[in-house]
């Protein structure tokens, strides 16, 4: 059986944040640490060695395949801030068409700079999408 490459770590999310060269994208970062910790309720982990996460669910498929996964998170990456949205968009296009300028892929949402979205409605995403996550796995 495969095991996840990204699992929670007990490195420093502080010591990680201070080592983004960007000094805007650093402070976005900690704009972002402040803004989902309030919304989720977790403290930050760092899962892996560039993701900072908040809360964790099990999941398991069919398959058989199990694991633990984050329930969101950022990342500061080379182009773009990504956001993991668990659950991806589909449920979310009324907030997305508010949200401001970004591009998104299956569960990740690029931002160039938190400047370029509304802060107010990416916190409603974020909270939405771990309420949603939270009741498709009722012990995360």
């Amino acid at each position: 059986m495969t095991q996840n490459k990204t699992v929670e770590t007990d490195a420093s999310v502080t010591e990680f944040l201070d080592k983004v060269e960007d000094e805007k994208k650093r402070a976005d970062c900690y704009t972002l640490l402040k803004m989902m910790e309030e919304v989720t309720g977790f403290k930050a982990k760092m899962w892996g060695d560039s993701i900072v996460g908040f809360g964790s669910y099990h999941y398991k498929y069919a398959s058989g395949h199990e694991g633990d996964v984050g329930l969101t998170g950022f990342s500061p990456r080379k182009a773009n801030l990504t956001i993991y949205i668990v659950p991806g968009f589909d449920e979310f296009g009324d907030l997305l068409k508010k949200l401001g300028k970004f591009k998104n892929s299956k569960v990740c949402l690029y931002i160039k700079s938190l400047e370029d979205i509304d802060p107010e409605v990416l916190r409603e995403l974020i909270a939405k999408s771990v309420q949603m996550v939270k009741n498709y796995y009722p012990g995360a």
